[in-house]
């Protein structure tokens, strides 16, 4: 006898999966805690065995679960995009899109305008983190698609740009002269961090932290203030903040590319209309120098995911 999987079930499973909690599911799915965990029960009924271990910490996949999830999120894409061609190309879904905080104002707030103009029925979610985060979510299945700042030496992924790393400081500001240096940094896993510490120790000049781990604006805040520098792409200083010259007498820094990742398994139509939405834009603005002021960056050294 046919036996058929219901759709809602495993998009419930995948999303539950994702984000490791059935609170967390229900806000995405649009659905009450419940509704989901009712959803899961019928799902393992039909499959004949618990797909999630459940405890203080949230859920986690058994390796029943492990087993279908991979199956069922190409299930999910193949309906998904039938549905497209249904109603006549309009694309649909789910995309899951990290960004590192810096980039999602000043770069890809312009994009994500666009795209969500161009595909209304999308549903569009943004996670914001470090580039480590966002590389961890990424490879646990928790993001569809991953913008991340690299050095360029090490780059992988898609590089969509490459921009200079400067020294920021308050306008009219003195922090720059202070010693030991004052500096404030968002968080540890920062992808600036190491380079900026390398530059500060080839030139042996002492610093300390005024703020780190916590908010973007925390951030920023401290430096408005004048008590503190930071390290930001030249794209992405705020209008509101002054790009330190060298007379300011801080090290040199490197560039990084902005680099495009996306998971080893096949990628929805939505986010394949994404990923074409990210190139033109930043391609655009590398083209006409504006603001961003991006430099070529297709570099044959990194690797191009098709």
């Amino acid at each position: 006898m046919t036996r058929n999987l219901d759709i809602g079930l495993l998009r419930a499973f995948a999303v539950v999966a994702d984000q490791r909690s059935m609170t967390a599911a229900g806000r995405v799915l649009h659905l009450t805690q419940g509704a989901v965990s009712q959803q899961i029960a019928r799902l393992e009924t039909l499959t004949g065995g618990a797909l999630l271990a459940r405890d203080r910490r949230g859920v986690s996949l058994t390796p029943s679960g492990e087993r279908l999830l991979g199956k069922a999120r190409q299930l999910l894409a193949l309906n998904d995009e039938i549905w497209t061609d249904i109603n006549g190309g309009a694309i649909g879904g789910l995309v899951r899109l990290g960004v590192p905080y810096d980039l999602v104002g000043p770069c890809l707030a312009p994009v994500l305008k666009d795209y969500t103009a161009a595909c209304p029925t999308v549903e569009l979610s943004v996670i914001c983190g470090t580039s480590d985060e966002l590389a961890r979510r990424l490879a646990t299945g928790q993001l569809d698609l991953a913008v991340l700042e690299q050095p360029t030496e090490t780059a992988t992924g898609e590089c969509l740009a490459v921009d200079h790393l400067v020294w920021a400081g308050a306008e009219g500001g003195t922090a720059h002269w202070k010693t030991p240096l004052p500096v404030s940094i968002v968080d540890e896993s920062c992808a600036f961090r190491p380079a900026l510490l390398a530059a500060l120790g080839q030139q042996k000049r002492a610093w300390r932290a005024v703020f780190e781990n916590g908010s973007l604006d925390s951030a920023l805040a401290t430096v408005r203030m004048d008590l503190a520098v930071s390290a930001w792409l030249r794209s992405t200083v705020p209008a509101d903040l002054a790009i330190l010259p060298p007379e300011a007498g801080l090290p040199d820094l490197p560039s990084f590319a902005i680099t495009l990742h996306r998971p080893d398994r096949p990628s929805s139509l939505a986010a394949r209309e994404l990923v074409r939405h990210l190139r033109a834009a930043l391609s655009d603005r590398s083209k006409q120098g504006g603001p961003a002021a991006f430099s070529a960056a297709f570099d044959a050294s990194f690797r191009i995911q098709a």
